[in-house]
C-alpha cells in the first residue's frame, strides 16, 4: 500500500510538472537569496535540518529548468549550516527543491535528515524526499 501511494504521488508530481511546463518555462526565475534561514532540530539521537526558503526560493523551486538556482540555494544552505555537507543531504535538498512546491506548496520548512540512507533518484521521489522512513516525528 505504501509503495502504491508513493508511486501515485510520483505520478501526480510528474503530471503536474508536465502540465505546467509551458507556463513555468516562460516565467523568469527569481534571483537569490533562496534560503531565509536553516535551523537544526533534535529529538533523542535524531537530528533534522529545517531549511526555510524565501519567497523567491519557493517561486524558483516551483519552476522547471531551475537546477542552477538549486545549486546556488544549496550553497546558501551550506553557508548557514556548514555541517550539513554530508552524504545524502544535498540529494534530499534537491528533491525538495524540485518537488516540494509542486507536491506541498507553502510547506513551512524543507527538512533534511543526515540519518536517512542515500538512494537513487526514483526512490527519493517515491518516498517524497524522505527515504528510510516517514517524516521525522519532531
Amino acid at each position: 500500500m505504501r509503495r502504491l501511494l508513493a508511486a501515485a504521488t510520483a505520478a501526480v508530481i510528474v503530471a503536474c510538472t508536465l502540465a505546467t511546463a509551458g507556463t513555468a518555462a516562460a516565467d523568469p526565475l527569481p534571483g537569490p537569496p533562496f534560503v531565509d534561514h536553516a535551523q537544526w532540530a533534535h529529538w533523542g539521537d535524531l537530528s533534522s535540518l529545517r531549511v526555510y526558503p524565501t519567497r523567491a526560493g519557493r517561486q524558483a523551486a516551483g519552476q522547471l529548468n531551475n537546477a542552477a538556482q538549486g545549486g546556488e540555494a544549496w550553497g546558501e544552505v551550506l553557508a548557514l549550516a556548514p555541517d550539513a555537507d554530508i552524504p545524502g543531504m544535498r540529494d534530499q535538498f534537491m528533491c525538495h527543491w524540485s518537488f516540494a512546491e509542486i507536491a506541498e506548496p507553502g510547506k513551512t520548512s524543507w527538512n533534511l535528515e543526515p540519518w536517512r540512507p542515500q538512494v537513487d533518484d526514483a526512490t527519493m521521489v517515491e518516498t517524497r524526499c524522505n527515504p528510510g522512513g516517514t517524516e521525522e516525528p519532531f
